[in-house]
């Protein structure tokens, strides 16, 4: 049986935001583990919320970046 590939993204808002774009993961856990390191730097950058979308559906969000 062969697994279809799925593709978690991060929507970064506001939309337009000057952050570097991280790209798709293959799995929840590394786009979840990426934004654990990353949040700091895109609060900096100007993001101030993040939306999890898998093959372009949401999941959760938006959440916002914030101590």
């Amino acid at each position: 049986m062969v697994q279809s590939q799925t593709s978690w993204t991060w929507r970064l808002e506001p939309d337009g935001v000057a952050a570097q774009d991280p790209g798709s993961f293959s799995n929840q856990s590394d786009a979840e583990s990426w934004l654990g390191e990353a949040w700091r730097q895109l609060a900096e950058s100007g993001v101030t919320g993040v939306v999890l979308v898998n093959d372009g559906k949401e999941v959760y969000g938006p959440m916002p970046l914030s101590e």
